[in-house]
């Protein structure tokens, strides 16, 4: 094991969350998840994997759930049928058995491409099927993934606080937009080794990086991509945030701090992705005020949105048209990218990977073993229909499962806004995903999400069964709620 500079910035986030707990240090793992480079350690005897600090503080979520007085019971409660959980689960063992034994039972069958290494350098090679170290660092991911949902989804169902959600997500949003500009400011001042302690895990940092002049703001993570992934997500949740509460100074200031860093991450991948979502979620709305009566707010809201969007989309039009810079800017971030010799090669990384899906059978080459450019085709490369299918059952009821309350209390809008968020990355990792692994930050906002609607349902029960007692009664009933 190597220790690393930011191997400290892992000890006090531990130790944090150790103090506070999985419910009142909720701010402190938010607090680490945009240190998308920082690594709790290294391990050079397994290929030079890094254990991010973002990692280490997901299995410590997990373990402070499960050494909690009833905790195996309560996560327990959270893999029950019918919930979100019990699809993930299904999920995990059948990303077990793939990684473990297709790549065996498949083996020299297809090709797939994989990470090589090649005169000291990383690159992406086609190689026969075969058993790799890749299958259990990816199903190591993966789990890390599960694990955050798991004692969030735990968690918040039992403690279902709103505000504590939003605090924690401003926390993420502040670090992540203060990373952004210290890495643009630092690079533009000629002193870019200021990020190095939390730029200490063994991938490849492209921070000197630009695109028509400007720089690739990349923040705490390993390069523009990933960057704006994670502040699509961001940016999904604010968005829906503010059309819940068009008043709120925090909804307002958070979401042009995640729209200015998601176009300064100049991100192909993340601007494609914010206009599908930004369309799904119009579409969203639009059928939902056509199955009730549209609110005057609510209409005021849609009218102006797409008045804005008319705005903008003839305002760029009109600068590619007669503006340079805006021109050679769109070519290179979007018109051009397909055509170029990176669009070519992601596009035939997704070509094999249905191919794999075809030559084992729909069973899939198993996880880790295959490497697309789209999170769908990547899935069903790997896991085969049956995984996907598992995968999809768990999204499905994620985005589309009861929150126990219709309407604009405070609850109710984080729900939908931890959903737009897990929608927005969803759609960033069908866009350009390598792997069927969404990332930590997609399974802690999808735990938050379920555990928040689901612990809104119980407590309505609880008042409701609380009413139809005699009022002598009643306190004799009352549950106390577990400290986490």
């Amino acid at each position: 094991m190597e220790i690393v500079p930011s191997s400290i910035l892992a000890l006090i986030a531990i130790l944090g969350l150790m103090f506070k707990g999985p419910y009142r240090g909720l701010w402190i793992f938010f607090a680490v998840t945009p240190l998308g480079a920082a690594a709790a350690f290294n391990l050079p005897a397994l290929g030079g994997a890094s254990i991010l600090i973002s990692d280490l503080a997901a299995l410590t979520l997990l373990g402070l759930v499960l050494v909690h007085k009833g905790g195996p019971g309560m996560i327990a409660g959270t893999l029950r049928y019918g919930q979100p959980g019990f699809w993930l689960m299904l999920l995990g063992v059948y990303a077990i058995f793939s990684a473990l034994f297709l790549p065996r039972i498949f083996a020299g069958e297809t090709g797939v491409f994989s990470l090589a290494r090649i005169n000291n350098e990383t690159g992406i090679v086609e190689i026969p099927l075969r058993p790799t170290s890749g299958n259990i660092t990816q199903l190591f991911r993966l789990f890390l993934g599960f694990a955050a949902y798991l004692a969030l989804a735990t968690v918040f169902r039992i403690r279902p606080d709103a505000r504590m959600v939003v605090t924690a997500v401003a926390v993420a949003t502040g670090v992540n937009a203060a990373l952004g500009w210290l890495d643009v400011l630092s690079f533009e001042t000629g002193v870019p080794q200021v990020l190095d302690m939390i730029r200490s895990a063994n991938y490849a940092i492209l921070y000197d990086v630009r695109m028509i002049g400007l720089k690739r703001m990349i923040g705490g993570f390993p390069e523009a991509s990933s960057f704006g992934y994670y502040t699509l997500g961001l940016f999904g949740f604010w968005l829906q945030y503010w059309l819940g509460t068009p008043r709120s100074r925090l909804a307002v200031t958070m979401l042009a701090l995640t729209a200015v860093a998601l176009v300064h991450s100049t991100s192909s991948a993340a601007y494609a992705a914010t206009l599908v979502f930004l369309a799904v979620l119009g579409g969203v709305a639009l059928f939902s005020n056509l199955r009730m009566r549209m609110q005057r707010r609510g209409t005021i809201i849609a009218v102006s949105a797409g008045m804005a969007a008319i705005a903008a989309a003839f305002a760029i039009f009109v600068a590619y048209e007669t503006v340079r810079s805006v021109e050679l800017f769109m070519d290179r971030a979007i018109f051009d990218k397909l055509g170029g010799a990176s669009g070519v090669e992601r596009m035939s990384w997704n070509a094999q990977a249905l191919q794999n899906f075809a030559d084992t059978l729909g069973l899939g080459a198993g996880l880790g073993s295959v490497r697309g450019s789209s999170w769908l085709v990547a899935t069903l490369g790997s896991l085969g229909v049956l995984g996907t299918l598992f995968y999809l059952l768990f999204v499905g009821t994620v985005l589309g499962g009861r929150s126990g309350r219709h309407g604009n209390d405070q609850r109710s809008v984080v729900i939908r806004s931890l959903r737009a968020a897990c929608l927005a990355l969803l759609i960033g990792g069908t866009m350009a995903g390598a792997t069927p692994d969404l990332g930590v930050s997609f399974f802690a906002l999808a735990g938050l999400a379920t555990g928040l609607a689901r612990g809104a349902i119980l407590r309505r029960r609880e008042v409701e069964a609380q009413s139809a007692v005699p009022s002598g009664q009643a306190g004799n009933n009352v549950k106390p709620t577990p400290a986490l």
